[in-house]
């Protein structure tokens, strides 16, 4: 897999989330087999260049080659500009963002709402890969509705426009994350484009991974939901792509560490108040569908320090140790609401 100059490792890409992606998470993503993480995205918005948010998503410290930014705006100069500006801070390819469904991004006629304004798509497009000498992607849906469905005429768009490769996911706007994600249109797109083709959308599993690169034809897929928690599922896929045998489930003890160090990471990151908080979902994700997880939650978003967080949690998977060597999933749906970790506008799939 090949976007501009830079040659990845493996076909696995780790899809732009807000609130999930940051720096932290692509670091662990990366680590455990993924080829290429893109961050989350980033505003063109200039007035909001400077605030704690923007800056640390911007953050990339340490963090494994290539470094992705994504940016998001309805306005091409905007956009050029933000392109400009990551680039200064250590981007070395280029986002943009099509395809986010969530309203506050397309009520101000970004994301997804740009697939309504074709003409728009055009100048964006242009405007982004002439601001910069680093590739640019861009990551889009099938259309705005079942009804208005343009995948096809943005994919020639941006080969036109000298985008370096193109991230699908198999949904319109109006499906949200909604239904089973469709591969047709993928595959329709692929053969049509001569880009980097690359597939997104429910691909939970090693199996599936196969299957959606052998139906579309696609150069590579990229993961989202299914990494919340799970970010192990990179080199299980790679696994399963190389020897067509499924890895055995890690051990407990190894996923207690790798866990413990990313809420390390989270911590550092973020801080004591708002890594304790954010690192909430993250043990949320860890921890659905294994035995006592849903009490375990409940006691877990209770505490108010790092110190207790991280013990409470070492805690627990000692005791998952006690009963199993493997980390041995018990159901699929233990109580666990998404909305009840603050998920957040989750962009990728």
């Amino acid at each position: 897999m090949q976007i501009g100059p830079y040659s990845l490792k493996n076909r696995l890409i780790v899809a732009p989330m807000a609130g999930v992606t940051d720096r932290p998470f692509r670091m662990l993503c990366k680590r455990l087999g993924a080829g290429m993480a893109v961050s989350e995205m980033i505003t063109a918005n200039k007035a909001l260049w400077t605030t704690p948010k923007t800056l640390r998503r911007a953050n990339h410290e340490g963090e494994v080659e290539p470094i992705v930014v994504q940016i998001a705006g309805g306005d091409p100069q905007m956009l050029a500009d933000a392109a400009r500006l990551n680039v200064e801070h250590g981007a070395q390819i280029i986002d943009i963002n099509m395809g986010c469904p969530a309203k506050k991004v397309c009520n101000v006629a970004a994301g997804s709402a740009l697939l309504r304004d074709l003409d728009n798509v055009g100048r964006i497009l242009e405007a982004v890969v002439k601001a910069v000498d680093v590739p640019v992607t861009l990551k889009t849906r099938t259309g705005w509705s079942q009804e208005v469905k343009t995948a096809l005429t943005v994919a020639k768009m941006a080969e036109n426009a000298g985008i370096a490769a193109l991230a699908l996911h198999g949904r319109t706007r109006e499906d949200m994350y909604r239904g089973a994600a469709e591969y047709d249109t993928i595959r329709e797109v692929k053969r049509a484009i001569s880009i980097p083709v690359i597939a997104n959308g429910d691909i939970n599993s090693p199996e599936k991974a196969r299957h959606v690169l052998d139906y579309t034809g696609a150069d590579a897929i990229m993961i989202g939901r299914a990494a919340q928690g799970r970010p192990w599922i990179f080199r299980e896929i790679q696994h399963y792509l190389e020897t067509g045998e499924p890895l055995p489930p890690p051990t407990v003890g190894e996923i207690r560490e790798l866990m413990l160090g990313h809420l390390d990471e989270l911590y550092g990151f973020y801080g004591e108040y708002s890594g304790c908080r954010i690192a909430r979902k993250h043990i949320a994700w860890y921890t659905k569908g294994l035995a006592g997880g849903n009490a375990f939650r409940q006691q877990m978003y209770q505490l108010e320090s790092t110190d207790e967080q991280r013990l409470a949690v070492g805690e627990y998977f000692g005791r998952l140790g006690g009963a199993s060597d493997r980390l041995s999933y018990v159901v699929e749906n233990d109580g666990m609401d998404r909305d009840d970790v603050a998920e957040g506008e989750t962009c990728g799939a």
